[in-house]
């Protein structure tokens, strides 16, 4: 395998190619015509390369396509579920309209311009199958059945020449062989994939979070729930309608997103969701600057989301701002179309602050009547902050000390009792690990050899740099410079 191009490598082998055979063209008018044709057909063609791979496409592709034009042409813009769209609808390979220009022409003045072109055609759709650095044996195929296709033309007007001597299946991919006298190394292993996570296993991942203890309840309710409905499909009784869209209020930092990502894969494993996976926006995920990019926007992030769930956070922010050249609500229009069309095989969780959320709900009838489920997140208690802290510690190879145990469990006490609107629980947590941890390194990189307790121990003096508290003068410790110029005065 070779190393993928690179979008610019790609525009450059693109542009000399396609401006040399133009420029090869005696015709002017017919020059117009090519500049004009060329890359609408060439984009066109690297969708049927790229449909007869059969491999998944990946972001990086809409680079690789948006890089396919002549200077001075408008830059094509695609987006990835665009993309994704063409290549799954390619219609199949059209000769351009100016390939039969340059047939007529060749009848009259013996150009060669027909025979010419297979030849660039051939190069420019290996260079579109290559852009990954393989060229499949799919891809090589589907190139030598169009320039066939072409030079069968050719052959019905009697033109010169006969097929292409370049054989895309020449370029196919293949593994070296191994060097003499070195036995050849064996396949790699296929990678097993994990298996599927059960429900019980999913459900204790949920019971050894901290607190949320209403909201471990109402997710149990809601997967028996659905875990019934599907038993009485099974046995052909009546299942009242069910909409699983949920609505989660409270504050950053109460474990909406882990809570949303545990409920995907449940949803996944009982046979709810095909994939279960969880795409995670807000509102400049969904949102654009311009009259129609919104909706664009919008419909990429929800076609990943197909098969799972998508979660946006802070919701309240589509429809909060008022003003014409806001596009908050295009973006709601466009999600409650989608909830509708893919009702079988969409969740949508939408979270953000109580009283904010619930005037994003009421804001649009269509809003109200698909969220009708309600979770609510408490704020962390002092005592599960610093749970949550101590886990911190434990999972990443930190240790405390009493002293700096009972540290953390009172400023984390003392936090919670002095809460305001900006009160960040868990977040606020992690961000005063972090700081311990920074505090801590510059700590022991002043060490001249430190052991593994000296590495792991967060002692009460990194506890108190990480809270914000400054050290007493008197309780800096002197250090060896400082010691050696007190005694070089003393001496002098």
């Amino acid at each position: 395998m070779k190393t993928p191009l690179s979008p610019a490598e790609v525009h450059k082998q693109y542009e000399e190619g396609v401006s040399t055979f133009i420029r090869s063209v005696p015709d002017a008018g017919l020059r117009v015509r090519l500049g004009r044709d060329l890359d609408a057909f060439f984009q066109s063609c690297a969708l049927g390369v790229w449909k007869a791979d059969g491999a998944s496409l990946t972001p990086g592709y809409v680079e690789y396509y948006n890089a396919i034009y002549l200077r001075g042409n408008p830059a094509p813009s695609i987006l990835y579920w665009e993309l994704g769209t063409s290549v799954a609808n390619y219609p199949g390979f059209r000769p351009p309209e100016s390939f039969g220009r340059m047939r007529a022409w060749d009848k009259v003045a013996g150009a060669g311009l027909a025979r010419r072109f297979i030849d660039l055609f051939t190069l420019m759709a290996l260079l579109f199958a290559a852009v990954d650095g393989v060229v499949s044996e799919g891809e090589a195929g589907f190139v030598n059945r169009c320039a066939d296709a072409l030079s069968s033309l050719c052959d019905k007007d009697g033109l010169a020449g006969g097929k292409t001597p370049l054989d895309a299946k020449d370029f196919v991919t293949a593994r070296p062989a191994p060097a003499q006298g070195v036995p050849e190394k064996p396949e790699e292993p296929v990678e097993q994939k994990e298996p599927e996570p059960t429900v019980d296993e999913l459900m204790a991942q949920l019971d050894e979070l901290c607190g949320l203890t209403q909201v471990k309840a109402d997710v149990k309710s809601l997967i028996n729930l659905v875990k019934v409905r599907k038993l009485r499909e099974g046995e052909g009784l009546p299942v009242p309608p069910l909409s699983l869209h949920l609505v989660f209020l409270g504050n950053p930092g109460t474990g909406k997103t882990t809570v949303a990502r545990l409920l995907a894969r449940l949803y996944h494993v009982i046979g709810v969701l095909s994939k279960g996976q969880l795409v995670e926006v807000d509102r400049s995920g969904l949102v654009a600057g311009f009259v129609g990019q919104t909706a664009l926007k919008t419909q990429e992030v929800i076609t990943r989301a197909i098969g799972g769930v998508l979660f946006i956070d802070e919701a309240y922010a589509l429809t909060s701002r008022t003003g014409q050249n806001d596009f908050g609500q295009e973006a709601v229009e466009v999600l409650l179309k989608n909830m509708e069309d893919h009702r079988e095989d969409l969740v949508v969780i939408v979270a953000g602050y109580t009283d904010l959320m619930e005037d994003f709900i009421h804001s649009n009838p269509g809003l109200e009547s698909r969220f009708n489920k309600y979770f609510r997140f408490d704020d962390y208690t002092g005592a599960q902050m610093y749970q949550i802290f101590q886990s911190m510690c434990g999972k990443n190879g930190y240790t405390l000390d009493e002293r700096a145990g009972t540290y953390a469990k009172e400023f984390l006490e003392e936090m919670y009792e002095n809460r305001d609107e900006n009160f960040g629980n868990a977040r606020d947590v992690r961000n005063f690990f972090e700081r311990a941890v920074s505090r801590q390194s510059d700590r022991v990189a002043g060490l001249e050899a430190p052991d593994r307790a000296a590495l792991m121990a967060l002692d009460e003096a990194d506890l108190k740099a990480a809270a914000g508290e400054e050290p007493a003068a008197e309780e800096c410790p002197e250090t060896e410079v400082e010691r050696s110029a007190d005694d070089k005065g003393r001496e002098g």
